[in-house]
């Protein structure tokens, strides 16, 4: 009985089987466009912490002669204290007419001569154990590369660039405004300038609130894509107690308000760098010393004894003196309209008639004259009429006016929006990483 023989497929069938076999297994393996968008949503920016929103380009300078030294053997040698670079050069085993051929090379090299301790040296010998080539780095961006083409040494000196993020934070303030920021990932630096540019009308010892909140969006600056450093802040708002403030750096490099208004005031709001108010403006307070009503026609500043006391403004010294009420004190005249005054102070560092500049030491605190305990008796007069220094307006320095002022305008609005459109997204936890 004869078998029965299986249906046969012509050759080219299996050939074309096999071809559509081999692109649907590709087709199964490529990442669907679904599937990338599912991972990008997934990488959503962490409230709290910095948030890098646009990447301008720039890309590092390829060392030329790379594929050499790749092939050469590298000593590290760290300056110490009291080497010279001979000794340096004898420790690494090169004879000193290599030493007097290579500094000698241009003015790059000569100034491997001036080496500190701590400097690094870094020495590339090709196989046969001859010097090559040389690296000493000068800063995190600056690299002397020497090199020797077998006659004679040549340098350069590379270069690498830094890429710039534009970086975004935010938060509320819970106990106070240190502590939120450190937690949004600013550094101390960046705290201290954001208190600077809204310390002409914040109070940051006093008037902070639970439930303020700041926006602040700066650069950080990348190196081989590791951070290396903050730029500068290029807006930020600050509201207090209700009232938003706002920051923006203009192309001068100072900062305005959305107005173009200067942030910084013709006035310090404090003079001093203090602990605490010991005694506000009070216009019936009871004397601290006799017991009866007398108005308190200033601000009083507790800080150690000897801390420095500035003035307040560009003036004119109108009295720098001594009597048994006011102790040491300073008298400054600012235009016809202002005058500041300083008491108790322990030290007088300033004379009749000398001209200061706002932020001039004019004294030290103390504890002279009729007091109980050492402080800065601080007042501000408006026309002769004393003021409540931590509450009165303070008049602007230096604003922007005419076209400048309508091109900062456009600026200012659009980094505003910037930082509303940043801070919804935030609190929507939409923002996804780039």
């Amino acid at each position: 009985m004869k078998g029965t023989s299986s249906p046969r497929f012509p050759r080219k069938n299996i050939f074309f089987i096999i071809l559509i076999s081999i692109a649907m297994l590709g087709l199964a393996l490529m990442p669907s466009a679904e599937q990338e968008t599912t991972s990008q949503a997934e990488r959503k920016f962490k409230i709290g912490t910095p948030y890098p929103i646009s990447i301008a380009t720039a890309s590092a300078t390829p060392l030329s002669g790379k594929d050499k030294t790749d092939k050469l053997t590298w000593k590290k040698h760290v300056i110490e204290s009291g080497e010279s670079l001979a000794i340096a050069f004898d420790n690494i085993g090169l004879n000193s007419k290599t030493l007097h051929s290579l500094i000698n090379t241009d003015d790059n090299t000569k100034q491997l001569e001036r080496l500190r301790p701590g400097n690094i040296l870094k020495f590339g010998f090709n196989k046969e154990g001859k010097l090559v080539e040389l690296r000493q780095p000068r800063n995190h961006l600056e690299t002397l590369i020497v090199r020797h083409d077998g006659n004679t040494f040549s340098s350069e000196m590379d270069k690498k660039e830094i890429k710039t993020h534009t970086n975004f934070s935010h938060a509320t303030i819970e106990t106070s405004f240190w502590n939120a920021a450190d937690k949004a990932g600013l550094t101390a630096n960046q705290i201290m300038e954001i208190a600077a540019l809204f310390g002409w009308d914040i109070d940051f010892a006093l008037d902070i609130r639970a439930g303020d909140k700041f926006e602040v969006l700066f650069e950080q600056h990348y190196l081989d894509g590791n951070p290396v450093d903050r730029g500068e802040i290029l807006a930020a708002t600050f509201t207090n107690m209700g009232q938003t403030f706002t920051a923006i750096r203009n192309n001068d490099g100072k900062y305005y308000d959305k107005d173009g208004l200067a942030m910084r005031k013709a006035f310090l709001r404090s003079p001093v760098n203090f602990r605490y108010v010991s005694s506000n403006f009070n216009p019936r307070r009871l004397h601290p010393v006799t017991g009866k009503v007398k108005p308190h026609r200033g601000t009083d500043y507790v800080a150690p004894v000897g801390t420095p006391i500035w003035a307040a403004g560009d003036g004119v010294v109108l009295e720098s003196a001594y009597n048994k009420y006011n102790g040491n004190y300073v008298f400054i005249k600012h235009s016809a309209k202002y005058v500041t005054k300083y008491l108790h102070l322990t030290k007088r560092m300033v004379k009749k008639g000398q001209r200061v500049k706002q932020g001039d030491t004019v004294g030290t605190l103390g504890g002279t004259g009729r007091v109980t305990g050492p402080h800065l008796h601080y007042e501000f007069l408006v026309n002769g009429q004393h003021k409540n220094p931590r509450t009165v307006d303070l008049p602007q320095a230096n604003s922007l006016s005419g076209n400048e002022q309508v091109t900062f305008k456009k600026q200012a609005k659009q980094q505003l929006e910037h930082i509303q459109q940043l801070s919804t997204l935030v609190a929507n936890n939409d923002i996804l990483l780039n």
